[in-house]
């Protein structure tokens, strides 16, 4: 049976959800001398998740990390369900998807590293950024040519809204 390519699933999306660390933000953090981790988040990414949350898609973030200031950041981009500190990411997927009443085909989830596994695996469309280790690549039906925290999101959410007709009109072009 021929592999389906990932443009095929882009229809079907009505759910996005990211891990942070190394998708939402280049993996680094620079710690203060008080001990405070900062990251660093890229506007364009912001804006495409503010897009879908505007358009009415389902977006949701999954993380193992746990600072305020990411809950914060992504609040004042619309995001409400912003799940911090979640040491078991399948078993969080499951509740929010049985509670929203969404199914797993519909959602994209875009991870870069071994915890994101068997979230990825159980989802329609498993995403990575070009950075991802080599086990997320490999189970990834879409490899963005962006890396975390550089545009990665917006690729993801840009072509799901293309092929949907919803990115602003798509100024008379249809995604190819």
């Amino acid at each position: 049976m021929e592999e389906k390519s990932y443009k095929e699933y882009l229809e079907h999306i009505t759910t996005f959800i990211f891990d942070v660390d190394g998708v939402l933000t280049d993996g680094t953090v620079t710690i203060t001398s008080t001990g405070e981790m900062l990251r660093r988040m890229n506007i364009k990414d912001g804006y495409a998740l503010k897009t879908a949350v505007d358009m009415g898609y389902n977006v949701c973030i999954i993380s193992g990390g746990s600072n305020e200031g990411v809950r914060v950041r992504l609040q004042g981009l619309g995001v409400s369900n912003i799940y911090l500190g979640v040491h078991n990411k399948i078993e969080q997927l499951d509740i929010y998807l049985d509670v929203n009443h969404i199914k797993s085909e519909n959602v994209l989830y875009m991870g870069d590293d071994i915890p994101d596994f068997p979230v990825m695996k159980g989802v329609g469309l498993p995403c990575c950024p070009q950075d991802a280790v080599p086990e997320i690549k490999n189970i990834s039906k879409y490899i963005s040519h962006k890396k975390g925290g550089k545009g990665a999101v917006r690729d993801v959410i840009e072509q799901v809204l293309k092929v949907q007709e919803k990115w602003h009109g798509n100024f008379g072009a249809k995604y190819d």
